[in-house]
């Protein structure tokens, strides 16, 4: 399980809601921000003497709900005192900011974040004002009230849950601090799985459920469970990740036109394994906890379809159930399973038609309230682990099931025959 919080990789954060001055072209003081100190930024930012500039790296980063991806782009900023030439007066401290694609999207009223990396980096994040990324980067950062006025995180609020650890690192942040047993488990994985290339997802899974210990009891806490295997498949898969990638580092690339072409392809395809193998571990630990709790259930495949050759995540108790008249409608359950929703949450709607009321469980903290009153004006339950119910409002949260209680209502359902 992950211990470590997001003080462990950043100096400080500041968030507000982005004024008129700030962002309106026509109204701003020529791409300056100010009001930081009084958010206790100069601890992290430092103190520029007279005449001084700060120079720092920035990472743009536009988040948006309707976006698959988020727009990054490589920046600077510069950080100095506005009245170093007015001898006799207070310094005015303000951050100066490059156009940006991720700046032309920006308007007054967006969320704003900011936080220095201990690698010296800044992290300027914008989204829309109430969105699923604006609730996930204050969860992250501790950040309660915002309004436009710069307000301080807590580093310390919570610690770093393996989904919001994922969506940082999504935005070009390595979160993976090397352990002391780092080492051990790359000696059973070479032992185990070879060093050729990765194995399959399924059995890639089942090594980390089968090594994990018995510090976890699926009967007792499937969330907690749940939530542990995912975790320890992602350091072992970031460990062995790691011992392929510095072996093709080491080989090379060229330094002709190819080998940029080559690196390039390598990159991508590392990063597609990481997001298509995390779904796929993610259905993989579910239906292993279901079986666990002697549930009755199938998963889609080409094979074992409903309407329109949709193929549900899960099915309960069956497919055969499902295509069968005399079948109680009241007894089927659909569970679709989505490790992040954005607008994908919809795809659910049009699967298994016999059943009006469906679920869906996900990994994605704080989503906005915008989304989740959607999804109940559908029908659609969601279903997410215990620990990530904090991340969401008191409102939303009486309104979710975790998945011992999803668990709890298959069997109440399968026992009423």
């Amino acid at each position: 399980m992950y211990t470590d919080k997001i003080t462990d990789y950043f100096d400080g954060v500041a968030a507000k809601y982005l004024s008129a001055v700030d962002a309106d072209p026509a109204r701003s003081n020529g791409h300056e921000i100010g009001g930081l100190p009084s958010a206790g930024a100069r601890n992290w930012l430092g103190i520029p003497s007279k005449g001084e500039v700060f120079r720092y790296p920035a990472l743009h980063v536009y988040l948006a709900d309707d976006q698959d991806e988020p727009l990054i782009c490589d920046s600077e900023v510069t950080w100095y005192d506005a009245r170093s030439k007015q001898p006799g007066r207070s310094p005015e401290y303000r951050m100066y900011y490059e156009d940006s694609p991720v700046t032309m999207r920006f308007k007054p009223g967006d969320f704003f974040l900011v936080a220095k990396h201990r690698d010296g980096r800044l992290l300027m994040c914008f989204s829309p004002q109430k969105s699923a990324a604006e609730k996930q980067l204050r969860a992250i950062f501790g950040l309660s009230v915002i309004d436009e006025d710069f307000r301080q995180g807590d580093l310390n609020a919570s610690t770093l849950l393996l989904p919001l650890r994922l969506m940082l690192e999504s935005l070009g942040f390595n979160l993976s601090k090397p352990a002391l047993d780092d080492g051990a488990w790359l000696d059973r994985l070479l032992a185990q799985f070879g060093d050729k290339d990765f194995p399959r997802t399924d059995a890639f899974s089942m090594f980390a459920r089968d090594s994990i210990g018995n510090e976890i009891d699926a009967i007792a806490s499937p969330d907690t469970t749940l939530m542990a295997w995912m975790e320890h498949e992602e350091k072992l898969f970031r460990i062995y990740e790691r011992y392929f990638v510095l072996r093709r580092l080491a080989i090379g690339f060229g330094i002709d036109e190819k080998g940029v072409d080559a690196f390039i392809s390598y990159s991508l395809s590392v990063q597609n394994r990481r997001k298509s193998r995390v779904g796929h571990a993610f259905e993989g630990h579910l239906g292993h906890l279901f079986q666990k709790h002697d549930l009755q259930f199938e998963k889609g495949t080409k094979v074992l379809v409903t309407e329109n050759n949709t193929r549900p995540d899960f099915l309960f108790p069956s497919f055969m159930a499902y295509h069968d008249a005399s079948f109680p409608t009241e007894r089927l359950l659909m569970l679709g399973a989505k490790t992040t929703c954005k607008d994908r949450w919809r795809q659910v709607l049009s699967e298994a038609s016999r059943i009006p009321a469906k679920h869906l469980v996900t990994l994605e903290p704080a989503i906005s309230e915008a989304q989740t009153d959607e999804m109940k004006n559908h029908q659609l339950q969601l279903v997410v682990p215990r620990s990530l119910h904090s991340t969401f409002s008191e409102r939303q949260q009486s309104q979710l099931l975790d998945v011992a209680e999803f668990i709890s209502l298959v069997k109440i359902n399968q026992k009423a025959r």
